[in-house]
């Protein structure tokens, strides 16, 4: 059962990269239609293209951006669209017919039943809020809510690590209690979701595309004049705050981790953490430096979730608890 839920997170993990990818490429807004059922095939026709490129058409995006768009190059941001959502639904089969199958033959362990259903009803809502989000970009504005964009990515990341500490736990994965730590850990944790969500904010505000000569200052100013009129409304803002909230989630981390090993109580996840948020740091300033180059944008997303879940494996080795 471990192992399953593991294999579902690795699907998650995959969504995250794809979605990473169709937000970068202005793909998101491509398919303006929501057919949870009927839209898991591509168009197959010629003229189930020209269809789905009609309603494209009739957007604010094609409209007062993409107006210069063809079949050809709509094609190519449909199909990350496309294998967006189509990873959604396969997420929702990997995950419910195994779960119907253990459920049926008893196999799910005692106290299980219920927890196992969170990620089922939190993916029908991440769904929902999908289509939710999408639709904040067909109206006037040929962009997305960026409050909308960082809900949908933080219930990703939800979704990940609840199926990722039940998959520890079932696992019969090593202990090693230690509440001082442990809290040190939730504090970590705390930072880094805030970081997360402001990284979101700025992504769906396109802030990586200001202010990205230099680093750590912004324009040769410690702080930017727009960031004084709004830290979580304007581009320059958000940003700001998500540097020096990266700096503030780094130095906590690696507090962690020191502490650890003052206290020779480390452990070869912990170092793993340490490593990747270092790792994670640099790939944020490089993406910046580069003017949002998709590849390091990418990684630095999929780099945010792999110190989520080595945090969050982290803390459940030193959980007081049993949970």
């Amino acid at each position: 059962m471990a192992a399953w839920l593991f294999g579902c997170c690795g699907l998650v993990f995959a969504m995250v990269v794809v979605g990473a990818i169709t937000r970068l490429t202005e793909s998101g807004l491509s398919i303006a239609e929501w057919k949870p059922l009927m839209g898991a095939l591509p168009p197959l026709n010629d003229a189930q293209w020209q269809r789905v490129f009609e309603l494209y058409r009739q957007t604010p995006q094609f409209q007062k951006v993409n107006s210069w768009m063809d079949l050809a190059a709509f094609k190519n941001i449909f199909f990350w669209e496309w294998a967006h959502r189509f990873l959604g639904r396969l997420i929702g089969i990997v995950y419910a017919l195994p779960l119907l199958y253990f459920w049926l033959r008893g196999k799910i362990p005692q106290g299980y039943k219920i927890k196992l259903l969170v990620p089922f009803i939190l993916g029908g809502l991440q769904g929902a809020l999908g289509w939710y989000m999408v639709q904040s970009g067909l109206v006037d504005i040929p962009a997305v809510s960026h409050y909308r964009l960082a809900a949908h990515l933080g219930l990703a990341f939800l979704i990940f690590c609840v199926m990722f500490w039940m998959g520890l736990t079932l696992s019969g994965a090593r202990r090693e209690k230690n509440a001082a730590l442990f809290v040190h850990g939730c504090v970590a944790l705390l930072f880094l979701v805030i970081t997360i969500c402001w990284g979101a904010f700025t992504a769906g505000l396109d802030g990586g595309l200001i202010y990205n000569e230099t680093f750590p200052k912004m324009g040769g100013a410690w702080i930017p004049p727009e960031a004084r009129q709004s830290i979580i409304e304007t581009p320059a803002g958000v940003q700001f705050l998500h540097r020096w909230l990266a700096i503030a989630t780094l130095v906590i981390i690696l507090s962690f981790w020191l502490r650890g090993i003052l206290r020779r109580e480390a452990f070869p996840v912990l170092h793993a953490l340490a490593g990747m948020i270092l790792l994670q740091a640099g790939l944020g300033i490089a993406t910046l430096l580069s003017g949002v180059n998709i590849t390091l944008a990418v990684l630095h997303q999929a780099g945010a979730l792999t110190a989520l879940m080595l945090l969050v494996a982290a803390l459940h080795r030193l959980n007081p608890k049993n949970y």
